[in-house]
């Protein structure tokens, strides 16, 4: 294998970060008492400057769990058709929840305030779901990594306030946004109900998300957290991963974003492929001519020593890492140059 651009899930712990698992003081979280769990909660809490944080084994129970405290049977949340929340989550917001869904459509997967005042039901009518939370993804996935302005947020906050409504962010590649547009955490923290924050990706740790929020919300988390099974024991290891993360891994998330831009611009100038979305972030999306299909391009790469993924009709996916190194990215545009079609 040359290089994986699959996802930025499948980086590995720097040696800085195993020694830091290797040495992390644990307890029992269940009860409370992981230290290390405790210390990266509270990091996370007083970065966003939130009241309170709560360690979860992936940013689908994060976010599963957010929605659980802020809906009832029979709500409707209102959210992008390409949200992680809806395509990637298994059903989740009607299985944990018993919720529904209204899917707004937008430019590269993000959403208005306008959308959001146009489409919230009215509460006096028998016929439809009550309206309860807007979620948001920043940044988009299916956007090809698109980063929301805060102004646009604000504006979306201050409707949902005016209608009663909670308001979630699945941040799963929140760090990205926030070093691409040098926006700061508590920027963040102030517009939302709930963020949920993974570790595992441009952060670079072997898993985890933190959700953020209130401290009644927290509470509140912790019990559904519990009730899905997540309650974790000695995971002040894994949280090690997440400080020494936050300490030594954020500011590099540029060097990703950098490597996809020089990436996009390659596959701008080759001619199978058709189009290539926009590159804000570390996410690489394009679309080839219609004489190649997706499947057949992955398999000519990966018989070549690059992986990457389909991601709908006619599209492939980059994502750039911690573990792409320049010779990595050089050889793959190599291939690239010399694809055959």
């Amino acid at each position: 294998m040359i290089a994986d651009f699959r996802s930025d899930t499948i980086t590995k712990p720097t040696p800085g970060m195993l020694n830091a698992m290797i040495e992390a003081k644990v307890g029992d979280d269940v009860f409370g008492d992981d230290p290390t769990v405790n210390e990266l909660e509270s990091k996370l809490a007083g970065l966003f400057q939130m009241e309170a944080a709560m360690f979860c084994a992936s940013g689908t129970m994060a976010n599963q769990i957010a929605i659980r405290c802020h809906t009832q049977p029979g709500s409707e949340v209102i959210c992008h058709k390409n949200s992680h929340i809806y395509l990637y989550e298994g059903g989740g917001v009607s299985l944990n929840s018993l919720a529904s869904v209204r899917l707004l459509d937008g430019d590269r997967g993000m959403i208005t305030a306008n959308q959001v005042a146009e489409n919230i039901n009215n509460k006096n009518d028998v016929h439809a779901a009550i309206t309860s939370l807007v979620s948001l993804e920043n940044t988009m996935n299916k956007g090809g990594g698109a980063c929301y302005e805060l102004d646009e947020i604000r504006e979306i906050n201050k409707v949902c306030k005016e209608n009663d409504l909670k308001f979630h962010l699945d941040g799963a590649r929140l760090f990205n946004a926030l070093v691409a547009k040098k926006q700061s955490p508590e920027d963040f923290g102030k517009e939302f109900d709930t963020i949920s924050v993974c570790l595992s990706k441009g952060l670079g740790c072997p898993v985890g998300s933190v959700l953020l929020g209130s401290k009644e919300t927290m509470n509140k988390a912790r019990r559904f957290r519990k009730v899905m099974g997540g309650g974790w024991r000695q995971a002040g290891f894994l949280a090690a991963a997440g400080i020494y993360a936050l300490d030594n891994q954020v500011e590099r998330i540029q060097d990703d974003h950098d490597k996809a831009k020089v990436l996009a611009a390659v596959l701008k100038s080759l001619g199978f492929v058709q189009k290539v979305m926009e590159c804000e972030t570390n996410i690489v999306i394009f679309e080839l001519i219609d004489s190649i299909s997706p499947q057949h391009f992955v398999s000519s790469l990966s018989e070549k020593g690059v992986a990457c993924v389909t991601f709908g009709k006619k599209l492939v996916r980059f994502v750039t890492h911690l573990d792409i190194t320049d010779s990595q990215l050089d050889q793959t545009i190599d291939i690239l140059k010399s694809f055959k079609f």
